[in-house]
């Protein structure tokens, strides 16, 4: 029988450089996918690229004279690698000016799998781009064509690798809950998904945002999202997949930003879904070593950049915690990298 068990949360450390966001809003994007909101997710509606290149500039100029920093600077919303010419080259170069002087450690961009080749990410990471984040959504082909995504599973796993091949760091982004789900696709997903190794990954629960195709398909009654239960349950199963994998997952559901909270119709948002879901998943972590302890727990030493989602979003996990005989007084938080259970 074992009286004192130590282990460690198996998520990957993330990294430590704060992310600086760049939204083109629709920029490159050949056309508009059923779900697609980005001017409410972001708050920002399509503008002109010489805009947001200016304003670029002069923030990361203050941000520079400031002495704040390091940043990663992150192109997202659009097409990055589709955008017309020369923009790609434009920004990267602003990118590249302040990596030289220290205030920008790495570039990142999000992309479709469809725009993009070897030739082309070649030219880009010699231009200073780093990652590029790819909007897999699913590798699902029913799904993959009821949203009017406009390629296959495979071009997606073939785009995956062609990152990889370039030499650029990976990002994949899943949407699992799209038209065309059934029961299991989305955790084939995540193990596809986990299989070609990313570095990072962002997983978006499908929500129905207004003013889209799905809005109208949902409001006609020809979509139904999954429900708020499911997708904790779902994303607290994937978790462990990808973290095995070594995937640091960077965002799980939407952020509560721009105007998207006043125009979601239906679907599983939450501004706590991913310490509920995280919650979800440590909870199974701790399960698994009370059960290896062998006797009735008296105490659970937890280190403290987990006290905000040991027991998920408002306490809902701590019943389970007294299931396992864990309730609140045997629980204790310290300053040591491991979890301590006896």
């Amino acid at each position: 029988m074992t009286e004192i068990i130590s282990f460690t949360h198996p998520e990957p450390k993330p990294a430590s450089a704060r992310v600086w966001p760049v939204f083109l809003p629709f920029a490159g994007c050949p056309h508009r996918c059923v779900y697609c909101a980005q001017d409410k997710v972001t708050g920002q509606d399509e503008g002109k690229l010489e805009d947001v290149l200016r304003t670029l500039k002069t923030d990361l100029h203050a941000a520079l004279s400031d002495g704040r920093g390091p940043y990663e600077l992150a192109f997202y919303g659009g097409t990055f690698t589709a955008l017309p010419e020369p923009w790609t080259q434009t920004f990267l170069s602003v990118g590249q000016r302040y990596k030289e002087r220290g205030l920008i450690t790495r570039i990142r961009c999000s992309t479709r799998p469809d725009r993009l080749d070897l030739e082309g990410l070649t030219a880009l990471s010699a231009q200073g781009l780093d990652m590029v984040e790819l909007g897999i959504q699913s590798f699902d082909d029913t799904v993959l064509t009821k949203s009017s995504r406009g390629y296959s599973g495979e071009t997606a796993r073939q785009a995956c690798k062609l990152v990889k091949k370039s030499g650029l760091a990976l990002g994949t982004q899943l949407l699992p809950g799209l038209p065309g789900d059934r029961p299991g696709v989305f955790q084939n997903d995540v193990k596809e998904a986990a299989a070609l190794k990313p570095e990072v990954a962002r997983i978006y629960p499908c929500i129905v945002i207004r003013d889209t195709p799905l809005g109208e398909m949902w409001e006609q009654g020809n979509f139904e999202p999954w429900g708020l239960d499911r997708t904790r349950k779902e994303l607290a199963a994937a978790l462990p997949v990808l973290w095995e994998a070594g995937i640091h997952i960077i965002r799980l559901g939407l952020p509560p930003e721009g105007t998207l909270a006043d125009n979601v119709l239906a679907g599983p948002w939450h501004p706590a879904l991913g310490q509920s879901a995280r919650g979800l998943a440590l909870l199974e972590v701790v399960r698994k070593q009370v059960t290896k302890l062998g006797h009735k727990p008296t105490l659970l030493e937890v280190p403290r950049r987990y006290q905000g989602e040991l027991m998920g979003h408002g306490n809902e996990l701590a019943e389970h915690y007294n299931q396992l005989g864990l309730p609140k007084e045997t629980i204790r938080y310290t300053d040591s990298p491991s979890f301590t259970l006896s």
